[in-house]
Order: C-alpha cells, then sequence, then structure tokens
C-alpha cells in the first residue's frame, strides 16, 4: 500500500480523540487555516472500543485539586452546551463524607464557589442526616459529617456521547479509520515523521496520542523514559520511579429497575459518592468486610439496565511491566471485578440504603471496568514531547474531561492553555505536584 499522509493524526477514537478532531476542525476552519479534511484519526478497533466506551460517565467538579476543579468546570460548561448530542443527564452530583473529610470537603466548596461553581454544602451529622432523609427516605449510613451537592454535573451514556462526537467530527469533514492498529514510530531529526500501521505508513506534521490505558505502548514507540525521577513539594527526589502503572476499575450494575431508585419526589437522584470511616458488614452474613475508609459511587443508568457504579480500583502489579494487555477483550477475564468487588459494593449500598438490603442476588455476573493507565501522581499528563508529538494522557480521569479536547486544539494551533500549563510533565522534577485529600480514591 502507498504511502499516505495527513497534517494532524490522532490515535484513539475515545473521548479525548474524537473531541480533540471535533475540536480541532471547528479552529482550522474558523481561524482560515486548514479543515477537517486536515485531521484523521485511527483506532485498532472502532468507535468508543476502549475505556470510553466502558467509563460509568459520571460527571463531576469534585475535586480537592484546584487546577482538576477549574478543569472539570470547564468540560462541564461543553457538555451543558448540548445534553442531547452528548446523551448527557444534568442530575448534580452528591459528594457524602464523614468527619476525617470534612475539612477537604468544606474547602471544596469554598473554591468551587470562588470559581462560580454552584453548589450546597451540609455540615454536622444531625444535619447531614435530615438532609439525605429528605432526598431519601431509606437513608440509613451513620457517620456522616459533610455532604457536598452541586448542583450541576450528573452523567452521561457512553457509547451514545461517543458517537455524537464522532458524528460531530465528520460533520467537520473529519475522517474516522477504525481497524488500524498503530505498530511503530518513525522519528527524524527527533521529531516524528510518521507512523507504522496495519494499513502502511502515515506520514504526518502533528501526531496526537490519545490512547487511554495504551499510552504507555505509544510512550515506549516515542522513545520515552519507562521510569522518571519524582521531586515531591517537601523536595525529596524520588527515582526510578515508574512512569506508568495500572489500575484494575472496579465497576458493576446491580440488575434492578433503574426506576426504584428516585429520590422522595419520584425523580431520578444525584449521582451518590458516599466514603465512610464506619465498619462494613457483610450484608449476607453478617461478616467484617473493612474497618478501614472505604467508598463507592452509584446511579440509576437505563443505558446499563440498572443501578450502575463502582468503587476503588486495585492496583495491577503484572501490567506495570513490559506485558501487552487487552483490559476490554473477551480474553482478559483476569481484569473482570471479582466477588470481593461484588460482595463490598452490594453491602456498601446496602449500608446506605434500605432499598438494597438482599439484593446481592441480582447483581448482573458479567465483565465490566477494564484497567486504568495513572501517572506517579495519578493526574493527566497533557504535553508535547519529540517536538510534534502531543500525549494526552488522562490517568483514568478521562471520560469527564469533555473539554480537554478543545484546549488540546488551541495548543496544536499555537496557542497556550492556562488550565493545561499544571499538567506538564515538567512538574516531576520540579516538585509542582497536586494536593492529595484524604479520600480512599487514588486519584482524589
Amino acid at each position: 500500500m502507498p504511502d499516505q499522509h495527513t497534517k494532524y493524526l490522532i490515535i484513539g477514537a475515545g473521548i479525548h480523540g474524537l473531541s480533540t478532531a471535533w475540536q480541532l476542525a471547528k479552529q482550522l476552519r474558523a481561524s482560515g487555516r486548514g479543515s477537517g479534511a486536515d485531521v484523521l484519526v485511527v483506532d485498532k478497533t472502532d468507535i468508543g472500543a476502549g475505556a470510553s466506551g466502558v467509563a460509568c460517565g459520571v460527571i463531576r467538579n469534585n475535586y480537592f485539586q484546584p487546577a482538576m476543579r477549574e478543569l472539570m468546570a470547564h468540560s462541564v460548561d461543553l457538555w451543558e452546551s448540548d445534553p442531547a448530542a452528548f446523551a448527557y443527564h444534568p442530575v448534580g452530583y452528591l459528594q457524602i463524607a464523614p468527619e476525617a473529610m470534612h475539612a477537604d470537603v468544606a474547602q471544596i466548596h469554598r473554591e468551587q464557589h470562588a470559581i462560580g461553581y454552584e453548589s450546597e454544602l451540609i455540615e454536622g451529622e444531625a444535619d447531614c442526616r435530615r438532609y439525605l432523609e429528605a432526598m431519601f427516605a431509606d437513608w440509613q449510613a451513620p457517620g456522616i459529617s459533610v455532604v457536598l451537592h452541586e448542583k450541576r454535573g450528573g452523567y452521561a451514556n457512553n457509547l451514545a456521547s461517543l458517537r455524537g462526537l464522532a458524528d460531530e467530527a465528520r460533520a467537520e469533514g473529519v475522517t474516522i479509520r477504525a481497524g488500524i492498529t498503530v505498530t511503530g514510530v518513525e522519528l527524524a531529526g527527533g521529531a516524528v515523521a510518521a507512523v507504522d500501521t496495519s494499513a502502511g505508513r502515515i506520514g504526518c506534521e502533528q501526531l496526537v496520542v490519545a490512547a487511554g490505558p495504551w499510552v504507555r505502548d505509544f510512550w515506549r514507540m516515542l522513545e520515552l523514559p519507562s521510569s522518571i525521577s519524582v521531586r515531591t513539594p517537601d523536595g525529596t527526589v524520588h527515582s526510578d520511579v515508574p512512569m506508568w502503572t495500572y489500575w484494575a476499575l472496579q465497576e458493576g450494575t446491580l440488575e434492578v429497575d433503574p426506576h426504584e431508585f428516585t429520590d422522595n419526589r419520584g425523580e431520578l437522584p444525584p449521582v451518590v459518592h458516599v466514603d465512610s470511616a464506619e465498619p462494613l458488614y457483610d450484608d449476607v452474613d453478617g461478616s467484617l468486610i473493612t474497618d478501614q475508609m472505604w467508598g463507592i459511587y452509584y446511579k440509576p443508568d437505563f443505558s446499563f439496565g440498572g443501578v450502575q457504579g463502582g468503587a476503588a480500583p486495585q492496583r495491577l502489579e503484572r501490567a506495570a511491566d513490559g506485558v501487552a494487555v487487552d483490559p476490554y477483550g473477551p480474553a482478559s477475564p483476569e481484569f473482570a471485578v471479582g466477588e470481593d468487588f461484588v460482595r463490598m459494593w452490594t453491602s456498601a449500598l446496602a449500608h446506605c440504603h434500605k432499598r438494597f438490603e438482599g439484593k446481592r442476588s441480582v447483581y448482573r455476573r458479567e465483565p465490566s471496568g477494564g484497567i486504568g493507565a495513572f501517572t506517579p501522581d495519578s493526574f493527566p499528563v497533557f504535553d508535547t514531547f519529540r517536538e510534534n508529538a502531543y500525549v494526552i494522557a488522562d490517568a483514568n480521569h478521562g471520560y469527564k474531561m469533555l473539554g480537554v479536547g478543545a484546549l488540546v486544539a488551541e495548543e496544536l494551533l499555537g496557542r497556550s492553555s492556562a488550565l493545561l500549563e499544571p499538567f506538564r510533565f515538567a512538574r516531576y522534577g520540579t516538585g509542582e505536584l497536586h494536593p492529595t485529600s484524604h479520600s480512599p480514591f487514588p486519584w482524589s
């Protein structure tokens, strides 16, 4: 097959690849510097075949890190710009937490208020219980001392939103080609000249890597280091830190009528996220599951056909080396959630709501979740390498960040984004890392 060429080559037809292609085409046309015909998206399988296609779909601003919060506010704006096209449900988001997280959640509320992001803070166990019982008559979780109710945000249907993005990109003239596997990157003079693929060599002037959990493979093709030194804010330098670690995402569905999980008004509730310091006991036999901090999230979702959500992920040691993994293929049962998750998640739902007691038997036993590629500090990297290779490494924060594509497109056209500046690779050398909270989730 003869060589092909495109000005902008984007690898990955998930949330970042498609949104970048769409926004880049729009900005090229608006500036008179080109059109969607200059943009090619390739994917080894198809639209939404990877992480974006199995995403829970939660859209939230609930981050302890100021840079993440501002980036998410920008993305929520875009989700709200066309809910129908993006299959977006603006039901809001509840962060429910114990005293150990009280100060963190109160700080999030203050800083949301400072950027004009609407939310309500409820403090104290008595007031929190009254607030939650006014929403859910069967609320029964003890030990909650702070609730943050984000009035914006919600969730979107993963595949429907990706199809909407693909339609927007194609309408701008972007070409999307499925079934093309990238096998190598050709460097010339320090820059990317072309990529080798199953469909032949594709030359490009600008490469964008938006490959989700497969970012490690393209990092290697770009001859970038598998381990780095990381300076922490106190000046300590940690050597030989793996650039990529992998975590198994723990998500699943309780196969009940989604209408069974409504609020006291009979309406769809906000997405619910509960962190708890209370002991968690098995809903079936009463045995102790954990006396450590735990957390879950859940929502009624008609696309999933039940109440869908998840818990904190589990770190995978074997995936951090050079072993090739396909976390979304049927031949990868080791990345499906196990019985420990089913036991914990269904018991946690029952801990929170009386209506979910005794429901473990209707948990849908099918592969779910997948894996995520995390950076050394578990936050995204958005940066240019090898002169013309823009890497979108979302560290599993990806699906909700619909607005990243517009910001990346601006940077590809020479306009630096202040919202993306805190996510440069250089932070690992300077020690300008993002702060961490008391949440049990690694991305918080």
